[in-house]
Formats: structure tokens, C-alpha cells, sequence
């Protein structure tokens, strides 16, 4: 069977991405990264993305990026920003940026490629509904393929492939549902903690996405059961 190696977040778009492979014939191999984020607790939900799919491998790599700092995401001292205004014409980059991040993280997943033999690198990364990442973009994927396939013993063999990098978040997610993603498993806010904040960038471009889908995030949808059995019990005192 073939094997893809996937980079797996947690997220809205690596969940999907995930999926896409799967329903492409692909045997799952998932990597997540723990680089020291905030949000560390997009991690829970790459294992319980991982588990759902049903990937023969799951590992999970300590790359601690936040002993350079430099992103909001790296470095409690540098606020994450909120309700931010995007222009699709000249995208400022956000202090959320992690310096090279997707190098790092496509170089191991190459890595665990050719050591598993595998033939695709599967990365969720999209340069339409974004934050304004510059290693997010095609041309950025184009030119690292060809790096990696001169610098690697098998990477000539191994295909990078960015199914969703010009989609529009509302698309993305119509065909993760068309896939069975369980959304209410993922996590996007930058914060972490127990709830999404609902006003970082991640939080926004993916509220902003559900609706043009038409959809009720299921995620928002489960806390806000949650919160209404939480208020029932308070009433009536039923434990």
C-alpha cells in the first residue's frame, strides 16, 4: 500500500489534509511537532485526529523553536494579536509567524519519509483564507520540493503535496465534511486553554469560514451544550 507522511497540527486544515490522503489510498503516517507553542493543546487533538483516521504510525517530535523566540506563538512575553483587519492585497505579516517553521517541519517530515519508504508528504498549508505566512505560499512549496528532492537520497521519489494551499477556507471545510473530519475534535485557537478565544487570527479566519459555508462550527456547538448542561446543573443541582 502506499504511504504518505502528514504533517498533523491538530487544525482545521492538517485534519483535512489528513483525510485527503486517506481517501487517496494512502497508508497514515502523522507527524506532529511540539515546538514549545502556546497552544499546546492542539496536540490533544492531532492524537485523537490521528486515532480517527487511523494511522498506522503517530509520532510526535520535541522541536523546541521556543528557545529562539520571535513569534507570538514561541514567546509568552509577545502578545497574541486580536481582531485583526487582513487586506488579501499586501498581507502584513502577524507577530504569530514562527520563523521558518514549515522548513523545519517539512524537512523532518522528508526525513521520516525516507525512512519509512513512504511516497508523499502531505502539508495543510493554505495561501488563500490566511494569516499572511510567506511559507505558506506555492511558490515557497514548488522551490522546497525541488531543494529537498536535490539534498535527499529518495527525495526524487517522494511527492509534496499541498491539496488545500489554494483553497478557500469554506471549500476546505465542505470537503473535510464530505471526508468525515470530525471538526469538533480540532483545535485553532493560538491561545490554547479550555475554550477558543474567538478573536485571534486562527479563531476568526475560522468562524469567518464556517459561515460562508453555511455551517455551525462543531466545536462551538459542543461547548455551547457544554455550557448549557453546565447552567442546567447549577439550576437544579443535579450532579
Amino acid at each position: 500500500m502506499k504511504k504518505a507522511v502528514c504533517l498533523l497540527s491538530g487544525g482545521l486544515d492538517s485534519s483535512t489534509t489528513l483525510a485527503v490522503a486517506k481517501s487517496e489510498g494512502y497508508d497514515l503516517y502523522a507527524l506532529s511537532i511540539d515546538y514549545g507553542q502556546r497552544h499546546k493543546r492542539e496536540l490533544s487533538s492531532a492524537r485523537k485526529i490521528a486515532d480517527f483516521f487511523g494511522a498506522r504510525e503517530h509520532k510526535i517530535l520535541k522541536v523546541p523553536l521556543s528557545k529562539f523566540g520571535g513569534s507570538a506563538l514561541t514567546d509568552n512575553k509577545i502578545p497574541v494579536p486580536e481582531m485583526r483587519k487582513f487586506s488579501c492585497s499586501n498581507p502584513e505579516i502577524p507577530t504569530t509567524y514562527v520563523p521558518a517553521r514549515n522548513i523545519i517541519f517539512l524537512s523532518l517530515a522528508f526525513a521520516y519519509a525516507e525512512a519509512v519508504k513512504a511516497d508523499a508528504v502531505y502539508i495543510g498549508a493554505n495561501a488563500i483564507d490566511y494569516s499572511g505566512y510567506p511559507d505558506c505560499r506555492p511558490d515557497f512549496f514548488k522551490a522546497l520540493g525541488k531543494a529537498i528532492a536535490l539534498g535527499t537520497k529518495d527525495g526524487r521519489k517522494i511527492s509534496l503535496k499541498t491539496p488545500i494551499v489554494k483553497m478557500k477556507k469554506s471549500e476546505i471545510i465542505k470537503l473535510g465534511l464530505k471526508l468525515g473530519v470530525p471538526y469538533e475534535l480540532t483545535w485553532s485557537c493560538y491561545k490554547g486553554g479550555r475554550r477558543p478565544c474567538g478573536k485571534c487570527d486562527s479563531c476568526v479566519i475560522r468562524a469567518k469560514g464556517f459561515r460562508a459555508a453555511g455551517i455551525e462550527d462543531p466545536l462551538i456547538k459542543k461547548k455551547r451544550k457544554t455550557q448549557k448542561g453546565a447552567s442546567v446543573k447549577q439550576k437544579t443541582g443535579i450532579p
